[in-house]
């Protein structure tokens, strides 16, 4: 049961902090950039992975938790119900945004800046990169409790940075569901479930040919 309580507390403090950046953005123009954003969203996941991740993995991303399922890495048996907390650590975050900011429209939703099919291509990128950030993480010893949350809370980071104005980086199917549930928009949540879901998967399809060959 704590590794359950656990996923969900992360997967709501990851999703709560990086999307209600994006609302303060949207009500503070000029106050917080997106800089400001994207460093709170490398905060958002690099603090959940150090605060939950000794309990659950503090994966918080179905397209990891699947990816890492098909590995073996993680087991069936909670493949579903990781799946369920994550997404609804989504919503509860988003429903609690919703309520402190009812004037936000968007609420953090992932929508591309361009056609649904460049973002879809660059959200698979994004995603097959982070998972392939997070498989090599598996390498570092387990006493380096700062470093794997670095690692990948510094990769997040990035990737916001780089391609947030033109996707919203999504990289998370649960970041992007609960938004688009809460707030309406849902026109676009297609490309945000399947692109980081075939990202993660293909990542971790070259993690095994490489592990066999090398």
């Amino acid at each position: 049961m704590k590794r359950y309580l656990a996923e969900f507390a992360a997967s709501f403090l990851m999703i709560f902090l990086g999307t209600g950046s994006m609302v303060l953005s949207d009500q503070t123009v000029g106050w917080f950039s997106h800089m400001d954003v994207s460093l709170s969203w490398g905060f958002a996941v690099g603090a959940s992975i150090f605060i939950f991740g000794r309990w659950s993995g503090a994966q918080m991303n179905p397209a990891v938790t699947i990816s890492l399922t098909l590995l073996r890495a993680h087991p069936k048996r909670e493949l579903i119900p990781y799946l369920m907390l994550q997404f609804s650590g989504g919503i509860l975050a988003s429903t609690l945004l919703a309520f402190l900011s009812p004037e936000n429209e968007f609420l953090g939703s992932s929508l591309p800046a361009g056609s649904a099919m460049q973002s879809f291509y660059i959200e698979f990128l994004l995603t097959f990169a982070l998972m392939g950030v997070v498989l090599l993480s598996g390498w570092f010893k387990k006493g380096a409790i700062f470093l794997v949350p670095f690692v990948i809370g510094a990769t997040v980071f990035l990737e916001a940075y780089f391609a947030g104005p033109t996707t919203g980086a999504s990289m998370n199917p649960a970041r992007s569901f609960g938004p688009a549930i809460v707030s309406g928009h849902t026109e676009h949540l297609w490309v945000y479930l399947i692109s980081t879901t075939l990202g993660a998967i293909c990542a971790s399809g070259l993690w095994l040919i490489w592990k066999k060959r090398f």
